[in-house]
Formats: structure tokens, C-alpha cells, sequence
């Protein structure tokens, strides 16, 4: 098994550099299993919404989905990100601001963190008025 960068992520999904992209393909397309790191993930999405690339939700979530797919591909926590991934998909807007992403992986990962310690998950705290939707997410 191998690990990518964002960067490697990145010209696989975009194909926006014909050296680096054949290069990636050939990392994602090749004999390895390829981990995606959570760090990773997030980043990635966080590129493809932002400025430059200006991804919509839908986007995000077919590139996502589009990753699951990729029989290559190993997530950190897959059912986590999965978990995820749906928890985004159902996420308003509230006052014109979505949560992103990277706020239903907080909140997922950080319930099945504290799980795994045998703890009572009691809430990831959080001033992000979008994000607070979230059943696990609370007000500060």
C-alpha cells in the first residue's frame, strides 16, 4: 500500500497537467492499494471548493462518490467518510453559508473517536452556525 499527497489527489481529478496527471493515474490506476488520509480528503474537497475551482455541493459529491468507485482506493475510515458524506449531502444552508465537507468529517470522526475510547460522545462544539444543523454539533 501506498499514501498520496493532496497534490497527487489533485491532478488525478483534475487532469490539468499532462505529466503530473498521467503520473497520478498511473500511482491510483497501478497495482498498489492508495491510501487517502483524512488530512488528504479534506484538503482535496477544500481545493476543489475554493476559489479556483469553485466546486458546487453536487460536484463535491459526485468526486467523492467518484473516489469510493475507484477500486484502488483505501480511505482512513471509510464508513466514516461514507457517514460523512451523507451527512453533507443532507446539510441546509443557514443564512446563505453550507457546511462543508470537512465539517460533517469533524463531526462523524470525532462521534466515532470517542466511541472507540469507550467514552460518551457528548458533542463536537463548534461556532459554525451551518455546521451546528448537525445532530452532533452544538453551540458553544
Amino acid at each position: 500500500m501506498i499514501a498520496i499527497d493532496t497534490n497527487v489527489l489533485l491532478r488525478y481529478l483534475l487532469s490539468d497537467d499532462a505529466m503530473q496527471s498521467k503520473q497520478a493515474a498511473r500511482l491510483i490506476k497501478g497495482n498498489w492499494r492508495v491510501l487517502v488520509s483524512d488530512a488528504v480528503l479534506v484538503e482535496t474537497i477544500w481545493t476543489l471548493a475554493g476559489r479556483k475551482y469553485q466546486l458546487k455541493k453536487k460536484e463535491i459529491v459526485k468526486t467523492i462518490l467518484h473516489l469510493f468507485h475507484e477500486p484502488s482506493i483505501v480511505f482512513e475510515n471509510g464508513p466514516v467518510v461514507w457517514k460523512a458524506l451523507n451527512t453533507h449531502k443532507k446539510a441546509k444552508a443557514v443564512k446563505g453559508k453550507e457546511a462543508g465537507f470537512a465539517d460533517a468529517l469533524i463531526a462523524c470522526k470525532s462521534r466515532n473517536i470517542i466511541e472507540k475510547m469507550n467514552e460518551e460522545f457528548a458533542g463536537v462544539y463548534s461556532f459554525d452556525k451551518a455546521a451546528q444543523q448537525f445532530d452532533d454539533v452544538k453551540k458553544p
